[in-house]
């Protein structure tokens, strides 16, 4: 009998502590979970793990708060803007093709590829024969009026002393002043060339023929084609000209919007552009042309804008990004851009808070971006707290279990 009490003894002490065995299990495994451990236990920091994101609340600690900063959810100007993508290239109205006056080989050329110059510098010169033909009448003129002064002052000394009569007089009056106006438009001949009064001068006193013509710049610009070495055969009008001189300070940029956007651009209307050269700058400008056809094959309309370049800064050819204003900044609720978080769902969020201590998830629809604020369409109030930065830091302390 006693045998069997001590054999039952031992198997009621084995099963007590298994029993207890499994509870300090259960304890340890409740504990490392980070769960509450009764439905009343206080919310933390990171308490909301996994929870939806219109409900999750955060309890932040002093320290934690430093990390972060509140504002009033308020008003502010969003301008109505389209965005696209467009080239920069030089302003066709303002470069000029310059080609000489009349026909000749080129003798000289003066500036390159890419040199600036201002209005009236030489570009280059030519063997002009039209050229040279005009100085041999200016020489042949020059030369006949002096013929003809000699003879005019002859015949008056003659006709004191009756050597000569009246009429041989005035005949020699007449050749003189016909010499006149033949010097007169030889002169206003080779002026046309280009030649100065004291190039003229020179001419007629030498008696020898320039046969250069010197052709200048009509403006003021960057030297954006060349094509005029040494002996080349130039005529008017006659492609491709020996140079091409641009007004840079002005740059245009093309860019294709959808058709269906047509009606929101005018010309005039305010452009801001930016490259990748200089991607903390923004170039200003404006709309100054909306072509009239529409691509088939794209439905798309360029648009022309007028940029300007004063630094001569936009190289043609650079891909640009542009925003037009379309219509006037319309005030609306918005928060600045630090205040919103993109979740990996693609929702956006904000933090907001009525006691400046506890902190809760709001899903917010978003509209326009402007001035590092984003437009808040639904979603906030007008005077309601919300973070303004660190609204990421808030949502990742979602992202990782809760700690002691």
């Amino acid at each position: 009998m006693m045998k069997r009490r001590s054999l039952f003894s031992k198997k009621t002490a084995a099963a007590v502590l298994i029993v207890l065995a499994f509870a300090i299990a259960a304890v340890v495994l409740n504990s490392e979970s980070g769960q509450p451990t009764s439905p009343n236990s206080p919310q933390r920091a990171g308490s909301t793990f996994n929870s939806p994101k219109s409900q999750a609340v955060l309890e932040l600690s002093p320290s934690q708060l430093e990390a972060i900063k509140i504002e009033p959810v308020g008003s502010h100007p969003f301008p109505v803007e389209k965005e696209t993508v467009g080239n920069i290239s030089f302003a066709d109205d303002l470069s000029v093709q310059v080609f000489p006056p009349y026909q000749g080989k080129i003798i000289k050329a003066f500036v390159e590829l890419g040199d600036n110059v201002h209005k009236g510098q030489p570009l280059y010169t030519i063997d002009s024969p039209d050229l040279i033909q005009a100085e041999s009448t200016l020489i042949g003129a020059a030369a006949a009026l002096d013929l003809t002064s000699k003879e005019l002052e002859r015949a008056r000394d003659l006709n004191h002393t009756n050597g000569v009569s009246e009429r041989e007089l005035e005949q020699a009056i007449s050749d003189q002043q016909t010499a006149e106006g033949a010097l007169k438009a030889a002169r206003d001949a080779v002026r046309v060339f280009g030649k100065s009064e004291a190039e003229i001068d020179q001419i007629i006193t030498s008696r020898k023929v320039d046969p250069a013509l010197v052709v200048p710049s009509p403006i003021a610009g960057q030297v954006t084609s060349f094509e005029a070495p040494p002996g080349l055969f130039v005529q008017p009008g006659n492609p491709p000209a020996p140079y091409t001189v641009a007004d840079v300070t002005i740059k245009w940029m093309l860019a294709d919007v959808v058709e269906s956007d047509i009606p929101l651009f005018h010309i005039g209307q305010p452009v801001a552009v930016k490259v990748m050269a200089y991607s903390n700058r923004v170039f200003e400008g404006k709309v100054s042309k909306i072509y009239a056809n529409v691509d088939p094959n794209t439905h798309r309309v360029t648009i022309r804008s007028e940029i300007r370049d004063p630094r001569n800064e936009l190289r043609p050819g650079m891909l640009a990004n542009f925003v037009i204003r379309v219509q006037k900044p319309m005030e609306a609720i918005g928060i600045p851009a630090n205040g919103v978080v993109r979740e990996g769902d693609g929702t956006m969020t904000a933090w907001v808070t009525t006691d400046r201590h506890h902190f809760s998830q709001r899903i917010i629809k978003t509209g326009l971006r402007a001035d590092e604020r984003v437009q808040v369409l639904e979603g906030l109030q007008r005077g309601e707290l919300a973070v303004s930065d660190g609204a990421v830091f808030l949502s990742n302390m979602l992202e990782a279990p809760p700690t002691d």
